[in-house]
Parts: structure tokens; sequence; C-alpha cells
């Protein structure tokens, strides 16, 4: 999640679905715990739009 690069939490799953139900678990529970301390929401960072080559 590089738009929180501090966060020290990471999920998984048996399949590529549960994992990513999982993450978005994770985000909400940020966002939710960001919202409670009044703190803001980071700013969206802009990943590659070309795909990554691999050597």
């Amino acid at each position: 999640m590089p738009e929180f690069p501090w966060q020290k939490f990471h999920t998984h799953g048996k399949t590529y679905e549960e994992a990513a139900k999982n993450g978005q678990k994770v985000i909400e529970a940020f966002v939710e715990m960001l919202q409670e301390e009044g703190k803001p929401l980071p700013k969206p960072r802009m990943l590659p739009t070309r795909p990554l080559q691999v050597a």
C-alpha cells in the first residue's frame, strides 16, 4: 500500500481474491483510525502506467 509507507501490517490469503478482500479490510481500518485521530488521509501516489520489465 504505497499511500501508507509507515505501516507495518501485511495481509494474505489462500487465493488472490481472499488476499484482496483482507487488504481492503486493512485499508478501511487505517482510514477509520486516521479519521478518529483527526489526521488527514494520505495523498494518492501515481503508480507506473507502463508494465514493469523483469530482467
